[in-house]
């Protein structure tokens, strides 16, 4: 099998998933637009070639890339980045050289958000109210549905980034006069705490790996405002989370794709779907997937590619959390006596690549434990100012 993964050193956490390809036989091939010196040893080690572009957003070199793989080693099987800002991307070159997996038509329904809206209402999964606007007369239009604040966010976009919370009239013709001129879609505000569902699917679609988490506050407020955040991985979903997160899996019709799907928990069991991302979550998640389960699941996704479909056989034995720290704030509590207390339960401490920092903070505590208060009691240490 022939796979090309495109910009396969970033970000540096996903360098196991071209490894335990190669392990598997897989020949991997990798699109990027760095030099092959500037490669991690592990990317350097697992591919077969490597081919470097002058800029990944241009798509002829792109194309051009990919047919001299073609010629030097036959048929491109899979094309992969595992990677929301290359998905588009992705999706061209898979109907262009005919590779299976998702296509440039499956964008506006794994994209857009409005695309998104209208699959989840198709599924019977409650929804925020909103929609597309163009002029301040949708934008009243939404407003007269919901009430304020609402959030404006790019219908096609990547992460928090030009998201609004809009409160007044005075704001809501600030935001249309200054809007960035692309569409953007908008909401009723959802006020809950955010979970998530995560996993992997077969090539058939079924599940094989999930798990959930929950979050100290949404992205959107963390970006917007600077702030701190952590989330960390339940070690039971709940199973009305676990009801209506598979009911989405099945109407997004995830294949041999990782998911990670957002909700509002509005009451007790009352969840409001935010919006699905058919990659693997962002951040150190499938690092915290691991930790949280003892298990590999770069090395399950290169099993799926290569056909596997039984389910993988584990427990979710801990709570693994991820709690930020940021360079502007002034924190009680030094690194050196974060990991005095508790560094028995901390796996991780990284540096955050610049163009996550301002969601995922400068740097990253990842630690896990058996019970929820041991984390708020870890996590408040870590944060207290």
């Amino acid at each position: 099998m022939n796979l090309v993964y495109i910009c396969p050193q970033f970000p540096p956490n996903f360098s196991p998933f071209c490894s335990r390809l190669k392990a598997l036989g897989v020949t991997v091939l990798g699109i990027g637009d760095g030099p092959a010196e500037s490669l991690s040893q592990e990317i350097s080690d697992s591919l077969a070639a490597y081919y470097m572009v002058d800029d990944l957003h241009n798509y002829d070199s792109l194309v051009k890339a990919c047919g001299y793989f073609i010629h030097q080693y036959g048929k491109i099987d899979r094309l992969e980045s595992h990677n929301e800002y290359w998905l588009a991307t992705d999706a061209g070159l898979r109907l262009d050289f005919n590779i299976q997996g998702l296509k440039p038509a499956d964008m506006q329904f794994i994209r857009r958000k409005s695309g998104m809206k209208e699959v989840f209402r198709r599924a019977g999964i409650k929804v925020a109210p909103g929609k597309v606007v163009h002029t301040l007369a949708d934008a009243e239009g939404v407003v007269k549905e919901t009430g304020y604040p609402v959030v404006a966010k790019p219908d096609d976009g990547v992460g928090a980034l030009d998201t609004f919370k809009i409160n007044n009239k005075k704001e809501l013709l600030s935001f249309i006069e200054k809007k960035p001129d692309h569409d953007y879609i908008m909401e009723g505000f959802v006020k809950g705490t955010i979970f998530s569902f995560d996993g992997l699917t077969d090539r058939d679609g079924n599940i094989i790996f999930c798990t959930a988490h929950t979050f100290s506050q949404g992205i959107m407020d963390v970006v917007n405002n600077g702030d701190h955040l952590f989330y960390y991985s339940l070690r039971s979903i709940p199973k009305e989370l676990e009801a209506v997160g598979r009911k989405a899996v099945s109407a997004f019709t995830v294949k041999e794709r990782f998911f990670h799907i957002e909700f509002f928990k509005t009451g007790p069991t009352d969840y409001v779907a935010l919006e699905v991302n058919m990659r693997p979550p962002g951040g150190y998640t499938t690092d915290m997937f691991n930790y949280a389960s003892d298990i590999d699941v770069y090395k399950l996704w290169a099993e799926v590619v290569n056909g596997r479909t039984e389910p993988l056989d584990y427990h979710r034995k801990y709570h693994c959390c991820y709690a930020s720290r940021k360079n502007r704030f002034n924190y009680v509590h030094s690194h050196e006596e974060i990991m005095d207390h508790y560094g028995s339960c901390i796996l991780e401490v990284p540096s955050v690549p610049g163009v996550f920092s301002t969601a995922l903070g400068d740097i990253g505590y990842i630690f896990r434990v058996e019970h929820e208060r041991d984390l708020f009691e870890i996590t408040a240490f870590i944060h207290e100012m």
